[in-house]
């Protein structure tokens, strides 16, 4: 049975970009970006070639965690537009062929929401049971304190009321209990409120404290995520939950659902992520290759996501402490760069010190990886961080359109980078125009990835090399077959591969002009410049026109 590349499932192989309104374009001249700036660059998305926008937070918010202190989920913060503003955005990018999902934020809300003024005015309130409360919480573990930098406690007591609420993450973020039906009834109109304009899914923020942290604990924790993707499925067959699932590989599967994939779509590669900056740092592509062979393979119409660098921290908790001190010795050795004693507040081109040969291979790397690509706003122009913002908000600076800045008109609420990734040394404009620039490499690679629809679906399988620095992998799929190499350090690598099966075939580079024949024996050596990439298409070897006409007797 051939395998078919359908719109159906069109998440598989997708090109997924993040964005914040808030930071990507002013259309209004306040210094804020919104849904008018962002419904402007529309078409500089599409021509990029992403296929699906994931928009961060755009709630009405009292802003004291980026947006995701939410204080009403059925509108638009008023910073960044209308309802009107936001469905003209929809219709555009969907004129464009682009599909959009967005955050949902529902582990908890602002501590200004109405629904926990309600909840916390009286213990007999009808939305009392709405949040998670205690008499006397268990005492603290330190593991479950996400911003240790901020928080002493996951509790805090409320004099209002008199008992302990939950949170998770900051004290003016309460828990919503999804154990509670009215609760989760309420989710589903949220979901359903935005699908209806025009939403193709959503990116499930913090997936395991949103199931666990509920009162009374459910026999099956995971029916509320098969819940939600059952109304989903209903309201429209094609959406999606991209969901934030930092567990190891065997916990995560559960998060796929019974093998059926009836509960998140598609789960990012958090382990994948760390280990691959692990092997950056060593120039030593062990540390990757062990968690692609680790990694399951999803159910079908599952996928996973994956990405080296997104909106929050760098997170490096699922390496040992020794490794962790490599990374940072390797990408962000001062003590501002990093975060929480586990993460770095950094983006991959400062970490990799503007060097242009290192930035394009990791890029390379992402792209062909199995699974589905997701990159951050800038990066496809290498855009910096401020480390003059505090915490995570170093990484969420305004997009550099041209030498000017060309975010705003106005002063930006968002101080931009300086120095060497100065808008007058990183931006769209000049990128344009430059066809050996790092954008014009997004192009490329986004191109070929969506041309090889085999690094999405099909098998992988991790390569030998015989030298530790080189990382190769191979997709099969339909008869077909990728080869991908990389070279993780800074000199020339010489490394010869084994290609079963693809005996007497030619490999086609895709980034470059040139090609390559196996031998009889499947063997094949590919020479690598310093931190270079080889993306190769197999096809069988012509026949000479002397063979053929022999052959042909």
């Amino acid at each position: 049975m051939r395998l078919t590349y359908t719109s159906d499932v069109w998440w598989k192989n997708a090109v997924v970009y993040c964005l914040d309104v808030e930071t990507f374009k002013d259309g209004n001249d306040d210094g804020v970006g919104d849904f008018r700036g962002l419904t402007q660059e529309i078409d500089y998305l599409a021509g990029l070639g992403v296929t699906c926008l994931w928009l961060m937070p755009f709630f009405p918010t009292p802003n004291r965690d980026d947006g995701y202190d939410i204080t009403d989920f059925y509108s638009v913060d008023p910073r960044l537009g209308t309802l009107g503003d936001f469905v003209e955005f929809i219709r555009t990018a969907h004129d464009r062929g682009l599909r959009v999902i967005a955050d949902l934020v529902v582990n908890h809300t602002s501590d200004r929401h109405p629904w926990f003024a309600r909840a916390r005015s009286s213990r007999d309130s009808p939305l009392r049971d709405w949040y998670v409360w205690s008499d006397t919480p268990e005492p603290d573990n330190k593991e479950q304190i996400v911003f240790p930098d901020k928080e002493s406690s996951v509790w805090e007591y409320d004099d209002a009321s008199g008992q302990y609420y939950l949170h998770s993450f900051y004290r003016h973020q309460p828990d919503l209990n999804v154990g509670n039906p009215e609760v989760k009834d309420e989710i589903a109109r949220i979901l359903g409120f935005w699908m209806e304009l025009g939403l193709s899914g959503f990116r499930v923020d913090a997936v395991p404290f949103l199931i666990e942290n509920v009162n009374p604990k459910p026999a099956n924790p995971h029916e509320f995520l098969a819940d939600l993707r059952a109304f989903m499925t209903r309201r429209k067959g094609g959406s999606i939950l991209l969901g934030e699932v930092n567990v190891p590989y065997q916990d995560l599967v559960e998060y796929f659902g019974d093998g059926l994939g009836d509960q998140i779509t598609m789960c990012f590669d958090f382990i994948g992520m760390q280990r691959a900056w692990l092997s950056m740092a060593r120039s030593d592509a062990r540390p990757l290759a062990s968690a692609l062979r680790e990694r399951p393979r999803p159910p079908k119409d599952c996928q996973w996501a994956v990405f080296l660098r997104n909106h929050d921290e760098l997170t490096l908790d699922k390496l040992t402490e020794d490794e962790q001190q490599e990374v940072f010795r390797a990408f962000g050795p001062c003590g501002d760069m990093q975060i929480y004693g586990r993460g770095l507040r950094r983006r991959l081109p400062t970490m990799l010190g503007g060097d242009l040969r290192r930035i394009k291979m990791a890029y390379s790397l992402l792209f062909s990886l199995p699974g589905t690509p997701v990159i951050f706003y800038g990066e496809e122009i290498g855009l910096g961080e401020n480390l003059g913002e505090e915490g995570r908000m170093a990484v969420r600076v305004p997009m550099q359109w041209s030498r000017d800045g060309g975010f705003s008109r106005a002063e930006p609420v968002r101080e931009i980078p300086d120095g060497s990734f100065a808008p007058d040394r990183v931006n769209v404009a000049d990128q344009k125009r430059d066809t050996d620039s790092l954008l014009r490499w997004f192009q490329l690679l986004i191109e070929r990835y969506r041309e090889c629809p085999e690094l999405a679906w099909g098998d992988c399988t991790v390569l030998e090399t015989g030298d530790h620095a080189a990382f190769a992998h191979r997709c099969d799929a339909d008869g077909a077959t990728v080869v991908v190499v990389h070279n993780l350090c800074d000199t020339v690598r010489d490394v010869e591969l084994t290609l079963t099966g693809l005996e007497h075939c030619m490999l086609t580079d895709l980034l470059v002009d040139g090609t390559l024949e196996v031998a009889d024996h499947g063997v094949v050596r590919v020479l690598l410049d310093p931190h270079g990439c080889r993306w190769f298409r197999s096809s069988p070897a012509e026949i000479p026109p002397e063979d053929a006409s022999v052959k042909s007797r």
